[in-house]
């Protein structure tokens, strides 16, 4: 039997038994997909094996193993209940790429002080002091340019509100 012929006979088993194990679609994927490549790169002890469908199961159930071990250490899964889980599958992700570009482009338009000001505000969260000091000036001056800055934008904004939706003012 050749590796391709086993994927065509088993793969859809192969598949169920990891999603028995894991309990998650994509990574009973992932894990079959990893058990495999492992597979193929042995593929003349697989086959030479009296089961090679318990040596292919085996592979797999060590791979889930490895898995859990590297993600108990590592990585932290999101819950099916979590608000972020809801909204990461029922969000428009255009909406989101037109507001970032329209976002990006009004910000281009603004002069370098100005820009340097909010992207340090509000995309590197930094307070008034720490950007007076990145920018070598008083936090007055960083709150004057803010304010002038946002008072563009919005002026961008309107302007450019005819055909594009307005980022901030969404309706939800």
């Amino acid at each position: 039997m050749t590796f391709d012929e086993y994927v065509r006979d088993h793969g859809q088993a192969l598949l169920r038994f990891a999603y028995l194990l894991t309990g998650d679609r994509h990574l009973a994927e992932d894990l079959a997909q990893t058990a495999l490549l492992k597979a193929h790169d042995r593929w003349r002890r697989v086959t030479a094996a009296d089961r090679p469908d318990a040596y292919i199961r085996r592979i797999l159930v060590n791979a889930h193993l490895d898995w859990r071990r590297k993600r108990s250490s590592t990585e932290t899964p999101v819950a099916p209940g979590d608000a972020w889980f809801t909204a990461a599958r029922t969000a428009d992700h255009a909406e989101e790429v037109a507001a970032r570009a329209l976002t990006w482009s009004v910000l281009a338009t603004l002069p370098p002080r100005q820009r340097a000001v909010l992207v340090l505000r509000f995309y590197e969260d930094c307070d008034d002091r720490a950007i007076a000091e990145l920018l070598g000036c008083t936090e007055g001056t960083v709150r004057s340019q803010a304010s002038r800055a946002l008072a563009s934008l919005r002026a961008s904004w309107s302007v450019r509100e005819e055909g594009t939706t307005v980022v901030g003012d969404r309706d939800e």
